[in-house]
């Protein structure tokens, strides 16, 4: 396994969509998603997608940490996810406006809004379908990720860009973005 460069805000790699796996149990997908394992434990990272570590695929890994999780209906701490070729159906149409961070976007972090119920499907590395609900942080957390397989950065979901700020500093000024971790 090896730690990967991650791409950061600027790079091309980051601003076109990405190609879908053809064939999820290749052994070189079971190698970039071992690398980009430890990639994101590496940096402390809550998610990441292939986008960030520069291989224009569609596969993410995320976790719902259990400080993050709300412990409501299917918003509850979860282990490792990795998606390949993942979809997001929106449930609900209301959305909440959260602080994220970004691997890609060091230093930085920004209140976006987020749609609070979600579905997710993709592929498993074994081959399995994964079919989810998720809501709140594990809601926030997957369209995060998948929004980077569309060339998407969270500051581009932004309404407010007042609220964009250094981590240091938001974290000073906003109680609720005290434990937020970058995704």
């Amino acid at each position: 396994m090896s730690i990967l460069k991650i791409a950061r805000m600027g790079h091309p790699v980051l601003r076109r969509p990405s190609a879908a796996v053809p064939d999820p149990a290749a052994p070189e997908i079971h190698r970039l998603v071992a690398d980009m394992l430890e990639t994101m434990e590496d940096a402390n990272g809550a998610g990441l997608a292939a986008p960030q570590v520069h291989v224009p695929l569609r596969v993410v890994m995320f976790h719902v940490p259990a400080g993050r999780a709300t412990g409501a209906e299917d918003d509850l701490p979860a282990g490792l996810t990795v998606l390949i070729n993942p979809e997001i159906e929106v449930l609900d149409q209301t959305q909440d406006v959260g602080w994220e961070g970004c691997l890609s976007v060091p230093g930085l972090m920004g209140a976006v809004p987020r749609y609070t119920r979600i579905r997710y499907r993709g592929i498993a590395p074994d081959g399995a379908p994964i079919d989810r609900i998720a809501a709140g942080f594990h809601a926030r957390v997957a369209q995060h990720e998948c929004d980077h397989l569309d060339g998407i950065l969270y500051p581009m979901r932004m309404t407010d860009l007042s609220l964009l700020g250094f981590v240091e500093d938001i974290k000073k000024n906003f109680a609720e973005a005290q434990d937020v971790e970058p995704e």
